[in-house]
Order: C-alpha cells, then structure tokens, then sequence
C-alpha cells in the first residue's frame, strides 16, 4: 500500500503562513457565513522584479528565495550505441585500436570531451560534454564513424527541395546537425524526386519526418502555368504593369509573365489555391475577350525612327497602350524589318496609328561638318561648350566620332535645329581663328621634348598658347600635332624642330669605371661629381644603382662635350687605379707602438713622406698586417722604413725559400690553415708568399733566427709531401654517390681519416650531354693524344662519375678500394604479389622497418604491374640478411593467410524469428556467451532489409567453432519450441502486488519457474487475462503460485473495501454544502470572460493520487 498526503485547505494555509512569515486569511471550513476569499497575489505572491532584489536585499528573506537563474554554458549529453548497430566490436580492443582513434580526432575537430563506457550489453555509452554546438557535432561524427550507417529515401515533390535546402544550404546543414544523418538532395538537373537520408534508425525517422512536414506545408501553395500568345501579353500586363498589379493585390497570387525579350509564352501563377484559380480565372478572361475582339494592322516606319516610338525604357510604347488600348510591335533589332504591328479594338486603331507617327516624326537626326581636329576645341575644356547647348536642349544627343569630319545630333526636331545653328557659329569662328601644323621628330626624342615631368612642352604649351599632341610611346608614330593660334603654332613648331635637331646631334657613350670608384668619383655629399658637371655642363653623367653592381657608367649630350668628359674621367679613374696598390706588411704586435711613435709622430712621418695610406690592426685585434695603400713605389718605400723600424728593435732575420709556385695554394691550405699551424708552432714567425699569378716560387720567412731555421724546415717538408702527392680517379656511377657517402658524408669522412687522403665527388649532372667529357689523368696532367681518343671512344666514363682521390699513392689506392667496396649491388627475390600490401605495411611502417633493420633499401613494384619480384639494394654483406629477413616475412604473413581462410568459415542455420530476441537474450548476455564461448561472430538478419532472408544467422569461424555455435543456438530453438502459453484469469486489482516495485516481485517468480509471464495491457478488453510460456510443468506450476498469491492479496483487498464502508462522513458534514475547495480572487484565469478557474472536484483536471492504475509492464521488468 502507498501513502497519499492530501493537502487540505487548513494545511495550506499553514503551510504558506511558514514561508510568508504572515497570516493567510482563509475561510474556516465549520463556518456558516463565508469570508472573502484572499487575492491570487495574496495567496501567490510574484517573483520578486531584479530592481526589487537590489532594494531590498538587506531585508529578511520574503516567500520565495531571491536565487539568479544561471544558464549553464557547458552541457552534457549521453548518447547510447546498441551492440548490433557497433562499427567496431572487437572487445579486446576496447580503449585503444581504431575506436579511440576516431573519438580522439572527434575531440580535436569539434572541442567537445567524450567519455567511453561499455554496457553489459556490450552496447557503447558515450557522454559527451562541451558547448551546445559542441556536442551537436559531436553527435553527428559520432553517429557517422561509431554507429552502423541505414539509408532510406523519401520522395517529395522536385519543387519542394529547394525548402529542404533553405537559404545557403542552412536549413539543411541545421537538419542534418539536429537528427544527426547525413542528407543527399538531388542536382536540379536530375529528374529524380528521392532525397536520400543516411544514419541511424532513430535520425532516419527523424529526418524523414521533418522533410515531410516541409513538403506538407509547401503542398499548401499551388504552381499554375497558362500558355497565353506573346502577342497578347501587354493587354494582360496592362500599361505600365497596372493590370496584373491589380490582379495581384486583389488575389494574393504571384504572377510571372516572361519579358518581352524572352521567347516565352508561359504565364506562371503562385499561391493559395483558391486565390490562384481567381487569377487564372480573371487572366483567361482577358485573354479570350482580347482574342475575339482585336485585330492588326501593319505600317512601315524607318528603322531609324524604330527607338523612339519605343521611347526610354519602352514609356512611349505604354503611353500609346495607356491612352488607346492598342498594342504596338516592333520587330527586333537585329532584324531588317521596318514593319510595325498595331493590335486593338478597329475602332481605336486609328488613333494609335496616328501617336506611332507622332512619336516616329518627333524626333530628327542631322550633321554638322567640322574638321575632327577641331572637335575638342567644340567640346571645350571639360566639356564646357557643348554643356551650355544640352543644358537648353537636354533632349538633343550629340556624337563626335573620332576620326571623322562631322558631328551627329539626334532629338526633337526644334531643338536639334536650334543646336545645329549654334554649332555650325562655333565651327565658322574656330576655323577662322585656328590653325594647326604637324612635325616629323623621330619617336626616341619624344620624351626629352616632353621634358622632366612635362616641364619643356607645358613651357611651350603656356607661352605660345597653343595644344601640342604627342603620340604615346606604344604607336612608335614620329608626328607631333600643333594646334591654336596661328602665330602661337609657328612659334612653337620652330622652338620644336631646334630642339629635335638639337638632339638629334646627341650621342650616349657608356664608360666602363669599376664600381669601386663610383663612390669617389661622385665624392663626399656630391662634391667631386658636382665639379664634373660644372666643367661639363652640356653632359649628362648618370651613375648605376649601387645594388645592380654595374660598372657602366653612361654619358649624354652634344658629341664633343661627351668625348672631352670621358677623356677627363678616364684620366681621373687612371689616377684612381695608380693610387690603389696596396701592399700587407706583417708586423710583430709589440713594435706597432714604436711604428706609431709618440702622438703617432712616426707613422705620420712615413705616411706624408712617401705620400701613401697606411692601415694599422686595432689595438684588441689579434691581426699583425699593416696596409699601406698608394702608387706602387711608395708604397714599396713605406713598407722598406717600416721593416727597418722593426729589424732595429729585434734580432729579427729574413730567409728566402723557393718552393714551386703550383704548390702555394695547397700548402697555404683552406683559408690558410696549414701556413697558420707552422707560424703558430715556430714562435709566431712571418711567412709571406707571393701574390697569386705573379709566377715568382720565392717565399719569404721572417722572425727570429731560430723560429726561423724551423719554419723553414716544417714548410719544405710539407713541399716534398705535397710533391708526392697524386690523384687518380674512381669511376662509380653518379646514382651511387648518394649512397656510398652514407648519411651528413660520414662514410666519406670516414675513409679520408683512415687513410689521410682527400676526396672529390663531381657535380650532379641533371641532364647529361651525349658526348663524353674526357678523364683526368694522374696528377692532372693530360695529353693531347689521349684527349683525343678518349673524345672518340664512347666507351670513356662520364665526368660526372669520376670521384677524385689526392694523397700518397698507396693511400688513394687503398681508399679507392675501400669506395668500390661501398658500391651498393641489387637482388632479386620472387615474393606473391597478393602478399606485397603486407610486407609494405600500413603507412609503409612494414617495410622501413626492414630497411632500417638491414640497412638496405626495398623497391616493391606498382600495383599496376602485378609482379611477383621485389628489388634489394644495399652492401653486400647486407643484401644476404636482408633477403633472409623479407623470405622469413612471407612465411609468416603466408601461415596468417592460411589462418585467416580458416577463420573465415561461415555456416548458415536457419531460425524462425519469433525465437531470435530469445536467442539474443535480455541486453544481449545470451548471444555474447556463445560468441565468447565459442569464439564465433555471429550476425541475425537486419530487419529492415526486405532483400534479406529473416530466418537466416550467420556464424563465421573456425569450422568446427561454428558447428559447436550452431548447435548451441539449436539446443535454445528446441527448448523454445517445446515451449507452452497458457491464459490464467487473476483479479485485476492484485495485479499491481503480484509485480511488485518496479517489477521486483514479478522477475523472481519468472526466475524461479524459468517461465515468461505477460500482463495485460492498459484499456485491454480483459483487464483480468495473465499470459505465461515456459515448458509445461514449469507453466503449471507458476500458475499455482500465482493463483495462491492472487487468493492471499484479494483477502486483503475485500478487507479494505469492507473498512471503508464504516468510514462515513460526519453528520455535520452530510448537512454541508459541498466543499469549493480553495478560492482566490482576481486570479489570471478569471481575467477573460471565456476563461473559467479550474475544478478541483473533477477528476479529469485533479486526477486522484491513489487511484489504482493497471501498471503497464514487460516480462524482463521496467525500462530504464
């Protein structure tokens, strides 16, 4: 039994008195006269307003709590993924493998946080938290990448599909978010009519739904089309649109009719149905009345005249229509027809002939001739002449064709006479007033007359007051055109002609100066140039942009002037060249001080003395070179008084060493390395060799006698060394070289330190030449007969697979062998071509890691190809691993093959559906079992597939798993076919305790009895009829069970039936009206006189809470 708290008028009271902190007067129940019921507001009191929280929010709190709604901006959803409708449902694979992978990328994509749980069902729960938005895409990938894709169509009609798009594809793209399916809409030049929804079930029925309230909604509006002849489309339109405005406005119908441009006869109506029939109505009227009633007539008008019977935008045409009622046609303007068409009542035909000819006859087109060479002078500045005409006559056009010797005027007849007077005055004046002259002047000259930003022709220009025309450079034309005042024109053509010829005198000479000497020759802020040009004036010298590192320097103006400027220069730069000899002395870094003197006395001496520049090192810098710049002979002098200075102050002694200037550069080493290494370790003595291409072999130790002596013995040992030293080449092919260097060089470095030797690998050559370029030979030494017949055989390797070798020669010939060694070689090995997409792996991970494990490199053929041979390229101590390794692969991959068919066995068994929910098992736990149990995949029909046999499972496995499977299935079959139902009658009032909460009672006999028990359903025709199945002495049993429960409860419920007969109302209560219940007054419900308050005796309104209702309920209990 459940207990129900009835709230009483009295116990409300006193419950709202608790909350308000103040007394609700109510009317008392043994009260004879009635007071005055409390207000609504009273009884109800109102949310407190925001304005009201402030003020009083240091007050006590009132009847409800002043809480801040707060709206959630992160939400959280759980979405449920059933076993059967799982993608992936490898259960060893949980939380990692392909399903993590996908929820991880969801994550990243959308922002939302996705929680995986598995149910004990095996079905997926997944809850998802995030923003609104958030989560809603989440949903939908969700749905598409976790869940097994149905599909179905739904055919509306093809005009309805662009409602289903909606404006910029959002209605769509919303609708998709919102059931979760992806939604396919036909192009519109598919006839097709099916719009295609894939998803789950549920978003399916969803979509489907929602796609047919849109087209449901627009079925409300009809589409009609009426064919109308074109010719009769102006009478519908009436003039100026009125007509079918009016018909419009009057039935709400759209109406579309074609322009008169368009070949289209179709008149279009949309709209309510009633109203469009309205419409069409009033149209085919008009249609048929003007049928019957008008006729044509055809006159000839000169096309000429065609435009303004049309008048701008067709008005002249819809003022005939408006004032006659005839319609006017004219043919197109690409047809040479001049037959226009009348259409209308005979007797209105007449005056509409007679506006055709008004509006034909009203306009006029005439010429004035004038020189083409004087129409911008009639135009005026910015078109100020020709603005005072069209401003009297706004309806008058005037044409200037360029190039020809008239000007057009088209309008009124009047006007276009008045116009043509006033231009025929201004041509008359300008002809007698102007002149205009043309010159020849070669094209190049055209932009020194223009001048420096126009300067010399607007010069010409303001002083001759005249025009002076130049044709752009692009027409390469020599005339120049002089238009104005007589006088003005010949002035300015003979100032022209002076400067063309001028010019044409003109040379350009381009000096070739190094740049290094552009900057002094211009000099400090432009004082040197400055001085040039001053001498020089006619010249113009123009210096190159120092980043395009040019040496030419480019000279203009009058010939000679140009020849005596480059004659100075070049002096200039000669003196320059003599001046700039330098010369490096190097100098002990203690004796610079003494070089420098007192005050820096000495070196000012030497320097005005032998009139040079002489650059000493920085005192912190570690360099020793002092330079002196200058002529040559003083520089000699300076460098002479310098050493002096410095052999006074030091034992210092100078020996001279003759070593073979061919080995300077390799005993010097890179970026002096080796010389560097011997005057460091021999006490920091001076070794000076010659300047590079004078030919001399002397070079120059200098330093302290001692340190001396041993340089000097280091460097002719290094001479003879490097004497020694030889170079022969290794011909490897240049695809190789790559690879024999290994990774950053460190093969190649490797074998130059073993065995101290230096390698060089050509340079890659991208697109070799035929020809052979012939081989060095030791030494670099080659003779011209052995060129000779290297050129000729084609045989003689190519340059760019020559790698020399320098060193001792039983060195280079070690390391030679050592790089051959290093050549890779290929085998070849016969692999299935169905097991190459293994070897190479998912991403080619399977195959680099055999690569990086050998130390080889394996090339799979194409696809394509189909070809069982795979390459192995590496050493040759590598390539017998390697091979070993990829054949000990195919077998693995070939015994995987071999397991994977086995598996694969699939064994059908065929099982009345009404036994396959049975089968599964509540939440599955049946059918996981025997999958588990038998390491079988099992798969039941989809139902939905009417393609599909329903009475078909699938089980693949092992074939002997399968069998096992199958006969596990098939025990369940046979005990449910031995299975029986039988109807028992039981009280419907025990019902409810015979199931008891939430099922509880009901499942434990099920249990116990292994049987099905059914209720009946609410509003069944016999409330008192209880199913149970189950084998028949299990039912039986049951069914005695429930019979002795159905006996113990009913004894119960007669007994309180029997109480509630003593339980009578008061005699007190008998003589009473019948209770109101609880009354207020001024309630919102009492504010329409249609509204009344609610009745708190019906039972429809206040359902009882203890009523008792037959429980709707399921054999395996309450849903969750």
């Amino acid at each position: 039994m459940s207990s129900v708290a009835v709230l009483t008028q009295e116990s409300f009271a006193e419950h709202r008195s608790g909350l308000a902190q103040q007394e609700v007067k109510v009317a008392a129940l043994n009260s004879e006269e009635e007071n005055d019921p409390p207000t609504y507001k009273d009884a109800f009191p109102p949310l407190p307003e925001k304005a009201a929280c402030l003020e009083t929010a240091q007050e006590p709190a009132g009847a409800w709590s002043k809480i801040r709604p707060i709206k959630a901006s992160v939400i959280t959803q759980v979405f449920h993924v059933p076993l059967e409708e799982r993608k992936y449902k490898d259960m060893n694979q949980f939380g990692e493998g392909e399903q993590a992978k996908i929820c991880l990328d969801i994550m990243q994509k959308t922002g939302a946080h996705l929680e995986l749980s598995l149910a004990k069902d095996q079905g997926l729960s997944i809850m998802v938290s995030g923003k609104l938005e958030a989560v809603m895409k989440a949903r939908k990938e969700i749905v598409a990448r976790l869940q097994t894709q149905a599909s179905a169509t739904v055919a509306i009609p093809k005009e309805h599909h662009r409602f289903v798009i909606g404006k910029n594809g959002e209605k769509l793209q919303d609708l998709e978010l919102k059931t979760a399916t992806k939604i396919q809409i036909p192009r519109p030049d598919d006839p097709s009519n099916q719009i295609k929804i894939t998803g789950t079930k549920e978003g399916i029925e969803k979509a489907r739904h929602e796609i047919l309230l849109i087209s449901a909604e627009q079925d409300k509006r009809a589409v009609e089309r009426l064919d109308v002849d074109k010719v009769y489309h102006p009478f519908i339109a009436g003039p100026f649109n009125k007509l079918v405005s009016e018909i419009m406005q009057e039935t709400g119908t759209r109406i579309n009719i074609p322009p008169p441009s368009i070949n289209k006869t179709e008149i279009v109506f949309t709209g309510e149905k009633e109203q469009l029939a309205q419409a069409v109505a009033r149209i085919k009227k008009i249609y048929e009345e003007k049928k019957k009633k008008t006729t044509t007539i055809a006159v000839e008008v000169k096309k000429s005249q065609h435009k303004y019977v049309i008048g701008p935008k067709g008005n002249s045409l819809q003022e005939i229509l408006e004032k006659t009622g005839v319609s006017v046609e004219i043919p197109p303007t690409d047809s040479s027809s001049e037959t226009v068409i009348l259409r209308g009542e005979p007797e209105k035909l007449g005056q509409a002939l007679t506006e055709v000819y008004a509006k034909a006859n009203s306009f006029t087109v005439s010429s004035v001739s004038a020189p083409s060479w004087l129409h911008r002078f009639i135009i005026g500045k910015k078109g100020q002449n020709l603005a005072k005409i069209t401003q009297q006559m706004p309806k008058v056009h005037i044409e200037f064709t360029e190039g020809e010797d008239k000007i057009t005027l088209e309008g009124p007849t009047e006007d276009v006479n008045v116009a043509q007077e006033q231009i025929e005055v201004m041509v008359k004046d300008l002809i007698n007033r102007m002149d205009y002259v043309e010159i020849s002047v070669d094209h190049k000259f055209h932009r020194h007359l223009i001048g420096k930003n126009g300067a010399n022709i607007n010069r010409i220009k303001d002083q001759y007051k005249v025009s002076v025309r130049i044709p752009p450079d692009n027409e390469k034309s020599n005339l120049i055109r002089i238009e104005g005042d007589p006088q003005g024109v010949h002035q300015a053509k003979k100032e022209l002609l002076e400067l063309a010829s001028r010019m044409e005198n003109e040379r350009t000479k381009d000096l070739i100066i190094e740049q290094r000497f552009h900057r002094t020759i211009i000099g400090q802020k432009g004082e040197r140039i400055r001085e040039i040009r001053d001498k020089f004036p006619e010249v113009i010298i123009n210096f190159p942009d120092p980043a395009h590192k040019s040496d030419i320097v480019q000279l203009r103006g009058p010939k000679n002037e140009v020849e005596k400027c480059t004659k100075y220069m070049q002096k200039m730069v000669a003196d320059l060249v003599e001046n700039s000899f330098s010369i490096s002395v190097p100098i002990f870094k203690q004796f610079h001080k003494n070089i420098i003197g007192k005050g820096g006395a000495n070196i000012k001496k030497i320097r005005e003395e032998s009139n040079t520049k002489i650059d000493l090192p920085a005192e912190n810098s570690n360099s020793e070179t002092i330079i002196i710049t200058g002529k040559r002979a003083n520089c000699e002098a300076a460098r002479h008084r310098i050493l002096s200075i410095q052999k006074e102050l030091a034992d210092i002694t100078e020996v001279e060493v003759s070593i073979p200037s061919k080995l300077h550069n390799s005993l010097i080493g890179a970026k002096g390395r080796f010389i560097r290494s011997i005057m460091e370790e021999c006490g920091g003595v001076h070794i000076h060799f010659p300047t590079e291409g004078s030919g001399s072999d002397t070079v120059t130790i200098r330093g302290p006698a001692q340190d001396v002596e041993k340089a000097k013995k280091q460097l002719l040992h290094l001479a003879e060394e490097k004497e020694a030293q030889v170079t022969i080449e290794c011909t490897i092919p240049q695809k190789f070289h790559r690879s024999i260097m290994g990774p950053k060089g460190s093969r190649i470095q490797q074998i130059t330190r073993d065995y101290g030797v230096q390698i060089k690998f050509p340079d890659r050559e991208e697109n070799p030449a035929p020809a052979t370029e012939p081989a060095m030979q030791e030494n670099g030494e080659e003779s011209g007969e052995g060129k000779e017949a290297k050129e000729a055989d084609p045989t003689s390797p190519k340059k760019c697979d020559i790698i020399i070798i320098s060193g001792r020669r039983e060195k280079c010939e070690a390391a030679k062998e050592a790089l051959q060694a290093l050549v890779p070689v290929t085998t070849e090995v016969e692999v299935p071509f169905d097991l190459h997409r293994y070897i190479i792996g998912q991403k080619g991970s399977g195959i680099r890691k055999m690569m990086d494990e050998f130390e080889v490199n394996i090339q799979v053929p194409a696809p394509e190809l189909r070809s069982d041979v795979i390459s192995i390229t590496g050493l040759a101590a590598n390539l017998d691993r390697a091979k070993a390794g990829l054949l000990e692969r195919v077998k693995e991959l070939q015994a995987e093959q071999e397991d994977r068919a086995l598996r694969s066995f699939k064994l059908t068994v065929t099982v009345d559906p009404k036994y396959h929910p049975k089968i599964i098992g509540r939440k599955g736990a049946v059918i996981t079992q025997i999958r588990t149990e038998h390491e079988v995949n099992i798969q039941f029909p989809d139902k939905d597939d009417d393609n599909q046999s329903q009475d078909q499972i699938t089980i693949t496995g092992y074939e002997k798993n399968t069998e096992a499977a199958r006969d596990a299935i098939m025990k369940i079959v046979g005990e449910l076919e031995q299975m029986v139902s039988e109807d028992v009658t039981l009280d419907h009032r025990v019902h409810a305790r015979i199931i008891g909460a939430r099922g509880k009672a009901i499942r434990k006999i099920m249990d116990e009895f292994k049987v099905d028990i059914r209720f009946p359903q609410s509003g069944a025709s016999d409330p008192n009829c209880v199913t149970v199945t189950g084998l028949p002495d299990n039912v039986e049993e049951a069914i005695d069970h429930i019979l002795n429960l159905e006996e113990e409860y009913l004894a119960d419920v007669v007994d309180n039936e029997a109480m509630q007969v003593y339980m009578k109302p008061s005699a007190h209560e008998e003589s009473k009206a019948p209770s109101k219940g609880f009354v207020v007054r001024d309630a919102p419900w009492a504010a329409g006189s249609n509204e009344k308050a609610p009745d708190m005796s019906s039972s429809e309104d206040f359902p009882s809470f203890g009523a008792q209702v037959a429980p709707k309920t399921l054999p395996w209990g309450p849903k969750r």
